[in-house]
């Protein structure tokens, strides 16, 4: 498997601004800084996406998410409301494949067109939802 750059900040190799860290996980600001204090989690474990965790790697690292997002809130008196974002695969924005959550704060009149505000509800009747929920179900 190739190292991907979190795979080097997470081993020291490239810098970066950290605001958390255990075993399991590296909390660092994203070099964009789509808002101030936009921050990502890292895998210090090297999982592509969610779809590739099993529930150990789950626990350890999905339950610093409630951490982070309340660390950054407090962070700042300004903050008004926080965006976390998790893009799996390619096809979802995923540009690392290595697992990761955005944590984008907030503030008022920001203008940070997000999250994007499509509404297909128009092309859906009572069947397809039904259907749809149905597969998804079944996974269970």
């Amino acid at each position: 498997m190739a190292e991907d750059i979190f795979d080097k900040i997470i081993e020291g190799k490239i810098p970066s601004y950290k605001v958390y860290e255990d075993d399991d996980v590296l909390a660092f600001l994203d070099i964009s800084q789509a808002t101030p204090g936009h921050t990502l989690l890292v895998s210090k474990k090297h999982i592509d996406n969610i779809y590739d965790y099993d529930d150990e790697s789950a626990k350890k690292v999905l339950t610093k998410i409630p951490i982070i997002a309340r660390a950054i809130r407090k962070s700042n008196p300004k903050i008004i409301g926080l965006n976390i974002l998790n893009n799996n695969g390619q096809a979802a924005g995923q540009s690392v494949i290595h697992t990761h959550w955005h944590f984008i704060p907030r503030y008022q009149d920001d203008k940070l067109d997000f999250p994007p505000t499509v509404d297909n509800s128009d092309k859906y009747d009572e069947e397809k939802y039904r259907k749809i929920a149905e597969s998804i179900k079944k996974q269970f």
